[in-house]
Protein backbone atom coordinates (compact mmCIF):
# COMPACT_ATOMS: atom_id res chain seq x y z
CA UNK A 1 0.00 0.00 0.00
CA UNK A 2 1.38 3.39 -0.99
CA UNK A 3 1.49 5.97 1.79
CA UNK A 4 -0.77 9.00 1.33
CA UNK A 5 1.21 12.23 1.75
CA UNK A 6 -0.33 15.72 1.87
CA UNK A 7 1.94 18.33 0.30
CA UNK A 8 0.94 21.48 2.19
CA UNK A 9 1.55 24.86 0.52
CA UNK A 10 0.08 28.36 0.18
CA UNK A 11 0.03 30.44 3.36
CA UNK A 12 -1.19 33.64 4.95
CA UNK A 13 1.72 35.94 3.97
CA UNK A 14 3.47 37.33 0.89
CA UNK A 15 5.75 34.30 1.00
CA UNK A 16 2.90 32.13 -0.30
CA UNK A 17 4.12 32.82 -3.86
CA UNK A 18 7.48 31.21 -3.04
CA UNK A 19 5.63 28.37 -1.27
CA UNK A 20 3.76 27.50 -4.46
CA UNK A 21 7.01 27.48 -6.46
CA UNK A 22 8.65 25.23 -3.86
CA UNK A 23 5.64 22.91 -3.83
CA UNK A 24 5.72 22.53 -7.63
CA UNK A 25 9.36 21.37 -7.46
CA UNK A 26 8.73 19.04 -4.51
CA UNK A 27 5.67 17.51 -6.21
CA UNK A 28 7.66 16.87 -9.40
CA UNK A 29 10.56 15.27 -7.53
CA UNK A 30 8.73 13.11 -4.97
CA UNK A 31 8.75 9.36 -5.55
CA UNK A 32 5.25 8.82 -6.96
CA UNK A 33 5.88 5.06 -7.17
CA UNK A 34 6.21 5.04 -3.38
CA UNK A 35 3.72 7.72 -2.31
CA UNK A 36 0.31 9.05 -3.35
CA UNK A 37 0.73 12.82 -3.26
CA UNK A 38 -2.14 15.26 -2.63
CA UNK A 39 -1.32 18.96 -2.82
CA UNK A 40 -3.26 20.89 -0.16
CA UNK A 41 -3.49 24.68 -0.47
CA UNK A 42 -3.93 26.59 2.78
CA UNK A 43 -5.30 30.14 2.65
CA UNK A 44 -7.24 32.13 5.27
CA UNK A 45 -10.65 30.45 5.52
CA UNK A 46 -9.99 28.34 2.43
CA UNK A 47 -8.15 25.00 2.68
CA UNK A 48 -8.55 22.74 -0.35
CA UNK A 49 -7.12 20.08 -2.67
CA UNK A 50 -7.21 20.95 -6.35
CA UNK A 51 -7.81 17.98 -8.67
CA UNK A 52 -6.17 17.57 -12.09
CA UNK A 53 -9.33 18.91 -13.75
CA UNK A 54 -9.38 22.02 -11.55
CA UNK A 55 -12.04 21.01 -8.99
CA UNK A 56 -11.41 22.39 -5.49
CA UNK A 57 -12.10 19.76 -2.82
CA UNK A 58 -12.47 21.34 0.65
CA UNK A 59 -10.42 19.97 3.55
CA UNK A 60 -12.42 18.71 6.53
CA UNK A 61 -10.58 20.51 9.35
CA UNK A 62 -11.98 18.10 11.97
CA UNK A 63 -9.48 15.46 10.85
CA UNK A 64 -7.59 17.08 7.92
CA UNK A 65 -9.19 14.75 5.36
CA UNK A 66 -10.73 15.17 1.92
CA UNK A 67 -13.64 13.43 0.18
CA UNK A 68 -12.50 12.41 -3.29
CA UNK A 69 -14.69 10.40 -5.65
CA UNK A 70 -16.79 9.18 -2.74
CA UNK A 71 -13.70 8.01 -0.79
CA UNK A 72 -12.64 9.66 2.48
CA UNK A 73 -8.86 10.19 2.24
CA UNK A 74 -6.83 10.54 5.41
CA UNK A 75 -3.12 11.22 5.27
CA UNK A 76 -0.22 9.18 6.65
CA UNK A 77 1.98 12.26 6.85
CA UNK A 78 2.47 15.88 5.84
CA UNK A 79 5.25 17.24 3.62
CA UNK A 80 5.19 20.85 4.84
CA UNK A 81 6.48 23.39 2.32
CA UNK A 82 4.44 26.36 3.55
CA UNK A 83 6.79 29.32 4.16
CA UNK A 84 5.80 31.95 6.73
CA UNK A 85 2.53 31.65 8.67
CA UNK A 86 0.95 29.21 9.47
CA UNK A 87 3.45 26.61 8.16
CA UNK A 88 6.66 27.96 9.64
CA UNK A 89 5.55 29.60 12.90
CA UNK A 90 4.23 26.49 14.68
CA UNK A 91 0.50 26.98 14.10
CA UNK A 92 0.12 24.12 11.61
CA UNK A 93 2.49 21.93 13.62
CA UNK A 94 0.30 22.34 16.72
CA UNK A 95 -2.81 21.48 14.70
CA UNK A 96 -1.22 18.34 13.24
CA UNK A 97 0.06 17.33 16.69
CA UNK A 98 -3.50 17.44 18.04
CA UNK A 99 -4.67 15.25 15.15
CA UNK A 100 -1.74 12.84 15.56
CA UNK A 101 -0.48 13.31 11.97
CA UNK A 102 3.33 13.37 11.52
CA UNK A 103 4.98 16.12 9.45
CA UNK A 104 8.41 16.74 7.93
CA UNK A 105 9.28 20.00 9.71
CA UNK A 106 10.11 21.17 13.25
CA UNK A 107 7.60 20.81 16.09
CA UNK A 108 5.32 23.64 17.25
CA UNK A 109 7.65 24.99 19.96
CA UNK A 110 10.80 25.04 17.82
CA UNK A 111 8.90 26.54 14.87
CA UNK A 112 7.44 29.33 17.03
CA UNK A 113 10.74 30.17 18.76
CA UNK A 114 12.84 30.19 15.58
CA UNK A 115 10.46 32.65 13.89
CA UNK A 116 11.62 35.09 16.59
CA UNK A 117 15.20 36.11 15.77
CA UNK A 118 15.93 37.55 19.23
CA UNK A 119 14.72 34.48 21.14
CA UNK A 120 16.63 32.15 18.82
CA UNK A 121 19.89 34.04 19.41
CA UNK A 122 19.35 33.89 23.17
CA UNK A 123 19.12 30.08 22.99
CA UNK A 124 22.11 29.42 20.71
CA UNK A 125 24.54 32.08 21.99
CA UNK A 126 26.34 29.81 24.49
CA UNK A 127 27.20 27.15 21.89
CA UNK A 128 31.02 26.81 21.78
CA UNK A 129 32.69 28.64 18.85
CA UNK A 130 29.42 30.45 17.97
CA UNK A 131 29.22 34.25 18.17
CA UNK A 132 26.21 36.58 17.97
CA UNK A 133 26.32 40.27 17.07
CA UNK A 134 25.62 42.69 19.93
CA UNK A 135 21.95 43.63 19.68
CA UNK A 136 18.84 45.15 21.25
CA UNK A 137 15.33 43.72 21.02
CA UNK A 138 12.54 46.31 20.92
CA UNK A 139 9.00 45.51 22.02
CA UNK A 140 6.73 48.11 20.43
CA UNK A 141 7.42 51.63 19.19
CA UNK A 142 8.45 54.10 21.89
CA UNK A 143 9.72 57.67 22.08
CA UNK A 144 13.49 57.95 22.50
CA UNK A 145 14.33 54.48 21.14
CA UNK A 146 16.80 55.76 18.52
CA UNK A 147 18.80 57.68 21.16
CA UNK A 148 18.93 54.63 23.44
CA UNK A 149 20.13 52.40 20.59
CA UNK A 150 22.90 54.83 19.60
CA UNK A 151 24.04 54.93 23.23
CA UNK A 152 24.32 51.13 23.45
CA UNK A 153 25.29 49.99 19.96
CA UNK A 154 27.88 51.08 17.40
CA UNK A 155 27.06 52.06 13.82
CA UNK A 156 26.59 50.62 11.23
CA UNK A 157 23.48 48.72 12.37
CA UNK A 158 21.04 46.22 10.95
CA UNK A 159 17.39 46.93 11.79
CA UNK A 160 14.93 44.12 11.07
CA UNK A 161 11.49 42.83 12.04
CA UNK A 162 12.05 40.23 14.74
CA UNK A 163 9.57 37.67 13.38
CA UNK A 164 9.63 36.04 9.98
CA UNK A 165 12.36 34.92 7.63
CA UNK A 166 11.76 36.79 4.39
CA UNK A 167 13.96 39.87 5.15
CA UNK A 168 11.10 42.28 4.29
CA UNK A 169 11.37 45.51 6.30
CA UNK A 170 15.12 45.18 6.86
CA UNK A 171 17.56 48.12 6.67
CA UNK A 172 21.27 48.75 7.05
CA UNK A 173 21.85 52.02 8.92
CA UNK A 174 25.20 53.76 8.45
CA UNK A 175 24.32 57.18 9.90
CA UNK A 176 22.41 58.14 13.03
CA UNK A 177 20.03 60.35 11.00
CA UNK A 178 18.71 57.29 9.12
CA UNK A 179 17.91 55.19 12.21
CA UNK A 180 14.37 56.44 12.93
CA UNK A 181 13.23 55.79 9.36
CA UNK A 182 14.65 52.25 9.54
CA UNK A 183 12.82 51.63 12.85
CA UNK A 184 9.55 52.88 11.34
CA UNK A 185 10.00 50.56 8.35
CA UNK A 186 10.66 47.51 10.58
CA UNK A 187 7.79 48.32 12.97
CA UNK A 188 5.49 48.51 9.95
CA UNK A 189 6.13 44.74 9.51
CA UNK A 190 6.22 43.63 13.15
CA UNK A 191 5.55 44.79 16.72
CA UNK A 192 9.01 43.50 17.74
CA UNK A 193 12.21 44.77 16.13
CA UNK A 194 15.80 43.55 16.40
CA UNK A 195 18.65 46.05 16.08
CA UNK A 196 22.16 44.61 15.87
CA UNK A 197 25.68 45.75 15.18
CA UNK A 198 27.01 45.10 11.70
CA UNK A 199 29.49 42.23 11.38
CA UNK A 200 31.88 42.55 8.44
CA UNK A 201 32.33 39.10 6.99
CA UNK A 202 31.70 36.59 4.23
CA UNK A 203 28.09 35.39 4.20
CA UNK A 204 27.08 31.74 3.95
CA UNK A 205 23.93 29.65 4.15
CA UNK A 206 24.00 25.97 5.02
CA UNK A 207 21.44 23.17 5.05
CA UNK A 208 21.23 20.42 7.65
CA UNK A 209 18.81 17.54 8.06
CA UNK A 210 18.17 14.43 10.13
CA UNK A 211 17.55 11.07 8.48
CA UNK A 212 18.14 7.44 9.47
CA UNK A 213 18.73 8.68 13.01
CA UNK A 214 21.73 10.88 12.22
CA UNK A 215 22.29 14.57 11.45
CA UNK A 216 23.87 15.46 8.09
CA UNK A 217 25.32 18.90 7.38
CA UNK A 218 25.24 19.79 3.66
CA UNK A 219 27.95 21.80 1.83
CA UNK A 220 27.58 25.53 2.57
CA UNK A 221 26.67 28.09 -0.10
CA UNK A 222 28.69 31.32 -0.15
CA UNK A 223 26.52 34.34 -0.97
CA UNK A 224 28.08 37.26 -2.79
CA UNK A 225 25.45 39.95 -3.21
CA UNK A 226 25.52 43.11 -5.30
CA UNK A 227 23.17 44.49 -2.61
CA UNK A 228 24.44 45.69 0.78
CA UNK A 229 22.80 42.70 2.45
CA UNK A 230 20.81 39.55 1.64
CA UNK A 231 17.30 41.05 1.60
CA UNK A 232 14.09 39.83 -0.09
CA UNK A 233 15.21 41.14 -3.51
CA UNK A 234 18.64 39.55 -3.17
CA UNK A 235 17.01 36.22 -2.30
CA UNK A 236 14.41 36.07 -5.03
CA UNK A 237 15.43 38.33 -7.96
CA UNK A 238 17.72 36.51 -10.43
CA UNK A 239 21.18 37.99 -10.95
CA UNK A 240 21.29 40.06 -7.75
CA UNK A 241 23.50 37.54 -5.94
CA UNK A 242 26.21 35.11 -6.90
CA UNK A 243 25.94 31.79 -5.05
CA UNK A 244 28.93 29.45 -4.81
CA UNK A 245 28.28 25.86 -3.66
CA UNK A 246 30.34 24.55 -1.94
CA UNK A 247 31.41 27.91 -0.51
CA UNK A 248 35.08 28.84 -0.30
CA UNK A 249 36.20 27.74 3.17
CA UNK A 250 39.37 26.14 4.47
CA UNK A 251 39.32 22.59 5.85
CA UNK A 252 39.44 24.01 9.39
CA UNK A 253 36.50 26.34 8.67
CA UNK A 254 34.39 23.53 7.19
CA UNK A 255 35.04 21.29 10.20
CA UNK A 256 34.29 24.10 12.68
CA UNK A 257 31.13 25.23 10.86
CA UNK A 258 29.85 21.64 10.70
CA UNK A 259 30.44 21.22 14.45
CA UNK A 260 28.54 24.43 15.23
CA UNK A 261 25.66 23.68 12.82
CA UNK A 262 25.08 20.23 14.28
CA UNK A 263 24.95 21.76 17.79
CA UNK A 264 22.46 24.44 16.62
CA UNK A 265 20.23 21.72 15.13
CA UNK A 266 20.34 19.73 18.39
CA UNK A 267 19.95 22.69 20.75
CA UNK A 268 16.89 24.02 18.91
CA UNK A 269 15.45 20.47 18.73
CA UNK A 270 15.05 20.69 14.95
CA UNK A 271 13.40 18.12 12.72
CA UNK A 272 13.61 17.53 8.98
CA UNK A 273 15.61 19.94 6.84
CA UNK A 274 16.54 23.46 8.02
CA UNK A 275 18.89 26.16 6.76
CA UNK A 276 21.21 28.35 8.85
CA UNK A 277 22.63 31.69 7.67
CA UNK A 278 25.96 32.83 9.12
CA UNK A 279 28.98 35.12 8.63
CA UNK A 280 32.65 34.27 8.88
CA UNK A 281 34.07 37.54 10.20
CA UNK A 282 36.80 39.20 8.16
CA UNK A 283 40.14 38.94 9.95
CA UNK A 284 39.18 36.68 12.85
CA UNK A 285 37.23 34.05 10.86
CA UNK A 286 34.76 33.86 13.79
CA UNK A 287 31.38 32.23 13.10
CA UNK A 288 28.52 34.70 13.61
CA UNK A 289 25.00 33.26 13.68
CA UNK A 290 22.45 35.27 11.63
CA UNK A 291 19.23 33.23 11.61
CA UNK A 292 17.63 29.86 10.98
CA UNK A 293 14.95 28.98 8.43
CA UNK A 294 12.90 25.91 9.38
CA UNK A 295 10.96 25.64 6.08
CA UNK A 296 13.70 26.44 3.55
CA UNK A 297 12.76 27.07 -0.08
CA UNK A 298 12.81 24.09 -2.43
CA UNK A 299 12.64 25.79 -5.83
CA UNK A 300 15.00 24.68 -8.63
CA UNK A 301 17.50 27.40 -7.65
CA UNK A 302 17.01 27.30 -3.85
CA UNK A 303 20.12 26.95 -1.70
CA UNK A 304 19.12 23.58 -0.20
CA UNK A 305 18.52 22.18 -3.69
CA UNK A 306 21.98 23.35 -4.80
CA UNK A 307 23.57 21.85 -1.69
CA UNK A 308 21.89 18.45 -2.02
CA UNK A 309 22.99 18.27 -5.68
CA UNK A 310 26.57 19.18 -4.62
CA UNK A 311 26.69 15.98 -2.52
CA UNK A 312 25.76 13.92 -5.59
CA UNK A 313 22.41 12.91 -4.10
CA UNK A 314 19.26 13.05 -6.24
CA UNK A 315 16.61 15.48 -4.93
CA UNK A 316 14.06 12.63 -5.08
CA UNK A 317 16.20 10.54 -2.70
CA UNK A 318 16.59 13.52 -0.35
CA UNK A 319 12.81 13.99 -0.13
CA UNK A 320 12.35 10.24 0.43
CA UNK A 321 14.80 10.40 3.35
CA UNK A 322 12.79 13.27 4.92
CA UNK A 323 9.47 11.41 4.52
CA UNK A 324 10.82 8.09 5.81
CA UNK A 325 12.32 9.88 8.85
CA UNK A 326 8.92 11.50 9.50
CA UNK A 327 7.09 8.17 9.18
CA UNK A 328 9.65 6.41 11.41
CA UNK A 329 10.47 3.92 8.66
CA UNK A 330 13.89 5.24 7.69
CA UNK A 331 16.01 3.58 10.36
Amino acid sequence: MKKKIALVTGGFTGESVISLKSAAVVEKNLDHARYDIFKILVYPGNWYHETSNGDKIPVDLNDFSILLGGERIKFDGIFNILHGSPGEDGKLAGYFDMLGIPYTTCDALTSAITMNKGYTKAIVQDIPELHVAKSMQLFGKQVGQAEKILKNLKLPLFVKPNNGGSSIGMSKVKEASALQEALDKAFHEDSQVLVEEFVSGREFSIGVYKAKGSITVLPATEIISSKEFFDFEAKYVPGVTEEITPGRMSGEEVARVNRIIEKIYQKLNCKGSVRVDYFLEHGSGNFYFIEINTVPGQTETSLITQQVKATGMAIRDFYTLLIEEMLGTGK
